[in-house]
């Protein structure tokens, strides 16, 4: 199986019920798009809802970091990214980006997940047959740069006196 470098997701609609009292996308779907982009990328790497019944091991989400960079609004199409920056044995550090079908830039998410057993639940490396996949995802993504866009820490500047 080739893997997209880096993954994109077909176009996406902004639902209705997503638009907030601003009139623009309400800041929690936001994380539903970049959600169901990286459900099919974990999907890719063997890690979907079959794999969570089947084998009772799955993802859960440990950090989440969003920028939120132009305002979406009900009538905009778009597409989401992701992009595996980097990984161990029982965690995955994945950055995506949603892009108005025009190509401008809407949001950024970075995200630290981990592999766990559900029966704990607990934090349990990932099986060798997944583990072989996501080696393929990174090795497909490792020629990408590393987003501008990763590795933000929030904080307030303070200019010196």
């Amino acid at each position: 199986m080739t893997i997209p470098a880096p993954f994109v997701s077909n176009l996406m609609d902004i639902e209705k019920d997503w638009i907030d009292y601003n009139g623009h996308l309400n800041m929690a779907y936001y994380n539903v798009l970049f959600d169901r982009c990286s459900d099919v990328a974990f999907e890719m790497m063997g890690m979907g809802p079959d794999y969570a019944r089947d084998r009772r091991l799955t993802i859960y989400t440990a950090e989440v970091h969003v920028c939120y960079v132009q305002e979406l609004h009900l009538d905009h199409k778009v597409k989401v990214s992701f992009q595996l920056i980097d990984h161990d044995e029982k965690r995955l550090r994945a950055y995506q980006e949603i892009r108005h079908v025009d190509g401008w830039l809407a949001a950024t998410s970075e995200q630290l997940a981990l592999h766990v057993d559900m029966a704990g639940p607990r934090v349990a490396p990932f099986p060798a047959d997944v583990m072989a996949k996501v080696e393929t995802m990174r090795a497909a993504h490792a020629a990408l740069p590393m987003p501008e866009r990763a590795g933000r820490s929030i904080g307030i500047r303070r200019k010196s006196a």
